[in-house]
């Protein structure tokens, strides 16, 4: 006859060996001795203890190759293959020649601005084809219109609009209506509505989590070009899901 503890040890063999979670919960189910109702806990703990440790790994390699991709574009773009566009060092000497002053900052096209700091440009910034305009101007015409039903929310740009993390929620909302309730949301908590926004799209969609929270927060109005190549990325996501049908897609 087989010992308690031979038993014991048998059947902690067995569990550590099971790695479905539906399986040790109808184990549980099925328990009725004290002692191995408590090693099939204990499994189950450690099996999602695991699991948790193996979406965060993911998750760290899935945004350094994101960042990587980034910065490979912005090489390219910048390097030998952009034709009939000076370097920056070229640029800075032609301005030296020229008498005009020359600066490291980065300078916003639109805003006519240095860039705002707490964000890397270097991050966030992405390879503009030629019709960057016609893609950024349609890829903010269908962030107003999926929001538009939406309270609080009038997207006029990918910056000032985005400031309080009500807009971020909208577009996730809407495409997710049964994972948070959009009513209950408080744009005076912005921090709340960006780690709302930005979870859920990674989770639901498998969008990564390019911005920071706490960055956005500390700033005045978010850099658009983060907000941009963001939301470029939470559309491909969602093509890629089957839930945007389009033979158009924004190109990043």
């Amino acid at each position: 006859m087989e010992s308690k503890s031979e038993g014991s040890t048998s059947l902690s063999e067995k569990l550590a060996s099971i790695e479905d979670e539906e399986v040790l919960n109808k184990m549980l189910d099925n328990a009725a001795d004290f002692e191995e109702r408590r090693m099939i806990r204990a499994a189950l703990r450690d099996l999602l203890k695991k699991k948790r440790e193996k979406r965060q790994q993911e998750r760290g390699v899935r945004q350094q190759d994101l960042r990587q991709q980034v910065l490979n574009k912005e090489g390219t773009t910048g390097g030998a293959g952009s034709i009939g566009k000076p370097s920056i060092n070229q640029q800075a000497a032609t301005n030296k020649s020229a008498g005009q002053p020359s600066s490291s900052t980065p300078i916003s096209r639109t805003a006519g601005k240095a860039a705002p700091a707490g964000v890397s440009l270097k991050k966030c910034s992405s390879a503009e084809p030629p019709n960057a305009k016609n893609v950024k101007q349609m890829l903010l015409d269908w962030c107003r219109a999926k929001t538009e039903p939406y309270e609080g929310v009038d997207i006029q740009n990918f910056s000032s609009s985005w400031k309080d993390g009500i807009a971020f929620c909208a577009l996730v909302h809407r495409f997710f209506p049964d994972a948070f309730e959009y009513s209950t949301l408080n744009p005076y908590k912005p921090m709340d509505n960006f780690q709302l926004a930005f979870s859920t799209a990674e989770r639901l969609a498998g969008c990564p989590p390019l911005l920071d929270a706490e960055d956005l927060v500390r700033m005045k109005e978010p850099d658009w070009k983060c907000v941009y190549t963001y939301i470029q990325e939470f559309y491909r996501c969602l093509v890629e899901k089957g839930l945007v049908k389009t033979k158009k897609r924004p190109q990043v």
